[in-house]
C-alpha cells in the first residue's frame, strides 16, 4: 500500500485529541459553533420556500395589475376581471407547486449554482408550456400580455433570489458554517487528492473531518497533512462506523473504489442505512460536466457513461453565430471608447495605437491578435532581459510591476480595456468570445499531448481562466481550467462566463 505521510504523536497527545474529537461533534469544523447539517438545511429550505412564494405572488399580481388595472383585482361585478382574479390565484398556486415538484429546493442542489438554476428555469418554462397547451385545448382566451409580463418578471426574480441566497451560503461556508462534514474512505493518494480539492473549493461546503484508508496498518490517531491542516486517520474501512461517531461527519465519500471492491462498497451502503449519513462515490472521472455523464444500469451494474465532447456540427455553428452577433454589437456600442483610448495612447508617447501579437489558434494555426498598445514600443525585445524576474509558473511569463507598461497602459490593463480590440479577431473568425487563453508560439512548442487539446477550439477573449483569477493563476491551474472548458463547453456556460467576466473586470480581480 502507498505510504501515508503522517505526524506521529505521543500517547498523551493522542488522548487529548480523543477528547477534542468528542467536542468537535457539536462544533464548527473551523472553530465556531455551528448547527448540524439537517438543522441548517431545513431552516434554509423554509426560507427559500417563503421567498419563492412571495416572488411568485408578486410577479402574478404585478402582471394582473399592469394588464388589467389595479381595481380589477377585487372588482366582483366585472366578469372578466373576476375570471382573471381566479386565474391569477390558480396560476400562482400552480407555480409554487411545480417549483416543489421539480425539487428546486432539494437539499442536494440548494446552494449548488448551475443545477439549482436549471431546475428553476425548467419548472417555470414547463408551467408556462402547460398553461399554453390548456389554453389551446379548452380554447381559453388568455391575455398574452398577462403571461408575457409574469414569465420574465417571475423567472428573473426567482433566479436573482436564488443567486443572492447562494452568495450568502458561500460566505457562511468560507467562515466554516453550513458545511457538509465529510469522512473520506479510499486509498492513501486518493483521499489526499480529494481533501485537497475540497480545501481549494471552500465555497462548495465540503469539509473533510477524517479519513479511513483500507488495509491501513498504522496507528489510529495519526494525521495526514493537507494544506497545513492535520486530518486524523481513523483506521481502515472497518472503522467507518466508529469514525462517523467520533468525527461527527454527515457524509461518507468513497474514492479509489478498487481499494474496497464491490462487496466492500455494498457492506458500506448497508452499514450506513440506519445512520443519518449520506454516501457519495467519486468515479475518478474529473473535469467532465454533468450533461456528459449518464447513469445506466447494465447487467446489474450502475455504469456511468461518458459522452464524447463535440467540437463540430450545429453546436459549433451556433457558437459562431453568437460570436458574430455579440462582437458586432460590442464594437458598435463601444466605438466611442475605442476613439478615446486611441487618442490617449497617441498623446502619451506618439506610438502606434494597436499592438499585434502572434498567437496560436484553432488547430494550431497562427494569427495576429489585436490589442490596444499598453507597453513601450520595443516591449518584445526586452523580454529576454526580464525572464529571470518572471512571476509566472510553467511556460507563462508575467510580472506584477512590469517596467514596460506605459502610464495609459496601466489604466487600460487594470480594467482589461486593452483587450477590447480582440472583438475584431472574433468577427474575423480567429477567436471566440469565450474559450481557452490564446497561447504564444513558444508556449505551444512546449505543450505535451494533453495540453495540446486546448487547440481543439478557438481561443477566447475570456474564459474560465479569466473568471478564476486571471494573472493570479498558476500554469497548472490555467491549463486545467482550459482543458475543462474544451471538454464541456456549451452556450449556457459561455453566457455564465461572460457575466462573471464583467464582474471580474469591474472589480479588477487578478489584473496587472
Amino acid at each position: 500500500m502507498t505510504a501515508v505521510p503522517v505526524n506521529r504523536r505521543s500517547t498523551a497527545t493522542l488522548d487529548r485529541r480523543a477528547v477534542r474529537r468528542e467536542q468537535v461533534r457539536t462544533e464548527d469544523p473551523r472553530g465556531g459553533s455551528s448547527a448540524k447539517r439537517p438543522s441548517w438545511q431545513r431552516a434554509y429550505v423554509r426560507r427559500l420556500f417563503w421567498t419563492d412564494a412571495v416572488i411568485v405572488v408578486l410577479a402574478v399580481v404585478s402582471a394582473h395589475v399592469i394588464r388589467f388595472g389595479q381595481d380589477s383585482l377585487l372588482t366582483v361585478d366585472a366578469v372578466h376581471a373576476l375570471d382573471y382574479t381566479l386565474v391569477s390565484v390558480a396560476f400562482a398556486a400552480a407555480w409554487i407547486i411545480i417549483l416543489a415538484g421539480f425539487r428546486t429546493r432539494s437539499r442536494r442542489v440548494v446552494g449548488s449554482g448551475f443545477e439549482e438554476y436549471q431546475r428553476v428555469i425548467a419548472s417555470t418554462l414547463r408551467l408556462f408550456g402547460i398553461v399554453a397547451i390548456l389554453a389551446l385545448v379548452f380554447r381559453m382566451e388568455l391575455a398574452r400580455g398577462y403571461l408575457a409580463i409574469a414569465l420574465p418578471a417571475g423567472l428573473t426574480t426567482l433566479l436573482l433570489s436564488r443567486w443572492l441566497w447562494r452568495k450568502g451560503v458561500s460566505r457562511k461556508r468560507r467562515s466554516g458554517q453550513f458545511s457538509t462534514r465529510v469522512l473520506v474512505v479510499g486509498g492513501a493518494r486518493a483521499v489526499r487528492h480529494m481533501a485537497q480539492t475540497f480545501e481549494r473549493k471552500k465555497a462548495d461546503g465540503y469539509y473533510v473531518v477524517g479519513v479511513c484508508v483500507p488495509r491501513y496498518s498504522g496507528v489510529p490517531g495519526e494525521d495526514i497533512d493537507v494544506g497545513g491542516r492535520c486530518i486524523p486517520i481513523y483506521g481502515d474501512e472497518s472503522s467507518v462506523d466508529e469514525a462517523l461517531k467520533i468525527s461527527g461527519a454527515d457524509t461518507v465519500a468513497v474514492t479509489a473504489t478498487e481499494t474496497l471492491g464491490h462487496e466492500g462498497i455494498q457492506d458500506l451502503v448497508w452499514m450506513l442505512e440506519p445512520l443519518e449519513a449520506d454516501l457519495v462515490v467519486a468515479t475518478g472521472v474529473v473535469d467532465v460536466a454533468g450533461p456528459r455523464l449518464e447513469m445506466r444500469p447494465v447487467a446489474g451494474l450502475p455504469l456511468i457513461h461518458v459522452e464524447k465532447p463535440r467540437y463540430h456540427g450545429a453546436k459549433r455553428s451556433g457558437k459562431r453565430l453568437f460570436d458574430l452577433m455579440f462582437s458586432s454589437a460590442v464594437l458598435v456600442v463601444l466605438s466611442p471608447v475605442f476613439a478615446l483610448v486611441a487618442l490617449a495612447i497617441r498623446l502619451d508617447d506618439k506610438g502606434p495605437v494597436f499592438y499585434r501579437a502572434e498567437r496560436i489558434g484553432l488547430d494550431g494555426r497562427s494569427f495576429a491578435m489585436i490589442k490596444f498598445r499598453s507597453m513601450v514600443i520595443d516591449a518584445d525585445e526586452q523580454i529576454p532581459a526580464l525572464l529571470d524576474r518572471s512571476e509566472g509558473s510553467g511556460l507563462l511569463f508575467k510580472m506584477r510591476d512590469d517596467p514596460r507598461v506605459t502610464r495609459v497602459g496601466r489604466i487600460i490593463r487594470r480594467f482589461s480595456i486593452d483587450e477590447l480590440p480582440q472583438f475584431i479577431n472574433v468577427v474575423r473568425g480567429e477567436m471566440s468570445v469565450v474559450g481557452p487563453r490564446p497561447p504564444l508560439r513558444r508556449e505551444v512548442e512546449g505543450y505535451d499531448g494533453r495540453v495540446r487539446r486546448r487547440l481543439l477550439v478557438r481561443p477566447g477573449l475570456t474564459g474560465l481562466w479569466q473568471v478564476s483569477g486571471r494573472s493570479d493563476l498558476s500554469w497548472d491551474e490555467a491549463v486545467r481550467l482550459d482543458l475543462s472548458y474544451v471538454e464541456n463547453w456549451s452556450m449556457v456556460t459561455d453566457v455564465l462566463i461572460i457575466g462573471k467576466t464583467v464582474k471580474a473586470v469591474l472589480l479588477s480581480e487578478g489584473a496587472y
